[in-house]
């Protein structure tokens, strides 16, 4: 037996008991890169304007609706290990055991994204962009889970980087002598997730620098990456790296139309829809955006608004207290017109007419 530089998991850390609940690693792995993402998107899009808390707002739609589409992908792209003979009707609901496909979870969370931002009154685009760099550090948190599940490995291989699999384990290929090393696929996608991360980020940033250059020169700075562009990158840089992934991964319950694994067709989609945002939105939005919510939809700053009508108030009593009111409701003769103080001085109290 080969010894493996990556040995497989004790099958004990892929789940535990606290008190009558049983924890699962993997979901644990999927809520930590949930977290984490709704962590950066919300730093991105304070900065650029948002109200403080809006990204967890959206993610409570956005991820109930991104786990069903995940397992919903999952369970298409797999019908062969939930229909059948003796196959479990509910098997499909259990995501708890593993397979949920992010593609999926990105259909069913862009609906999820869409519902929020109509109610909050952001822009889709907006937040789609503060979101990708968040989205591919979930997605290298996330696959942590699919090492403790024993899944998402690649073909066999001698290199000493070699994942050991758990002949017991369900994704286990058939037929294959124990202790063979596969080729770790979740790592190799979190190492490319993670790069992709620095990528974005570093081409946003040359991007600003460039458009503050020319707006300091008295020049007109360009919609940058924004408009839906940063995610359109996104989903070019990680379509890329699943195009290649799933090309050696080992998957023997995957339906593969025309012999090219499901995953494969839509990782090429989501390359030629990132390409397509980018050119789209590209002509539709040249102008720079000036505003992550939809015109008439922002917030309203309710300590502004109090300070106003406080200043309005305090105007008002100025103005009254010229007219001769004084605060108390008495007289201020102070600024009134000499002459008509002397003349009310000369009245007589009974007489309003003054007369003598």
């Amino acid at each position: 037996m080969l010894p493996a530089s990556i040995p497989s998991p004790d099958p004990v850390w892929s789940q535990f008991s606290l008190g009558p609940l049983t924890i699962h690693t993997y979901a644990l792995c999927l809520l930590a890169g949930i977290v984490a993402a709704a962590w950066i998107t919300d730093r991105r899009l304070r900065a650029r304007g948002a109200a403080p808390g809006l990204a967890v707002d959206v993610a409570m739609w956005a991820v109930p609706i991104g786990i069903v589409g995940a397992r919903i992908y999952h369970v298409l792209t797999h019908l062969d290990d939930f229909t059948g003979p003796g196959v479990d009707a509910w098997a499909w609901v259990r995501i708890w055991e593993g397979g949920n496909a992010l593609f999926g979870s990105l259909l069913g969370g862009a609906v999820g994204v869409l519902i929020a931002c109509r109610i909050s009154g952001l822009r889709f685009w907006s937040f789609a962009d503060a979101l990708a760099p968040g989205l591919l550090v979930a997605q290298a948190i996330g696959r942590l889970g699919n090492y403790v599940n024993q899944e998402l490995f690649g073909l066999p291989t001698t290199l000493p980087w070699g994942l050991e699999i758990r002949s017991d384990a369900p994704m286990f290929p058939s037929g294959t002598p124990e202790g063979t090393l596969f080729h770790p696929l979740f790592l190799y996608e979190m190492i490319w997730n993670l790069i992709g991360v620095a990528v974005l980020l570093f081409i946003e940033r040359r991007v600003v620098r460039r458009n503050d250059a020319l707006a300091a020169d008295g020049g007109t700075p360009g919609a940058g990456l924004r408009w839906g562009r940063m995610f359109g990158l996104y989903l070019i840089w990680y379509g890329l790296g699943r195009s290649w992934l799933e090309s050696i991964r080992i998957d023997p319950t995957s339906d593969a139309p025309l012999g090219v694994p499901a995953n494969i067709w839509t990782a090429g989609i989501a390359v030629l829809l990132g390409i397509g945002i980018i050119v789209v939105q590209g002509r539709r939005h040249p102008e720079p955006e000036l505003s992550v919510y939809v015109p008439g939809r922002e917030p309203v700053d309710e300590d502004a608004e109090a300070g106003e009508g406080e200043k309005a108030a305090g105007e008002k009593a100025a103005g009254t207290k010229a007219g001769g009111e004084t605060a108390d409701g008495g007289v201020d003769t102070k600024g009134a017109d000499p002459k008509a103080a002397e003349t009310d001085a000369n009245a007589s109290p009974v007489d309003p007419a003054g007369s003598k």
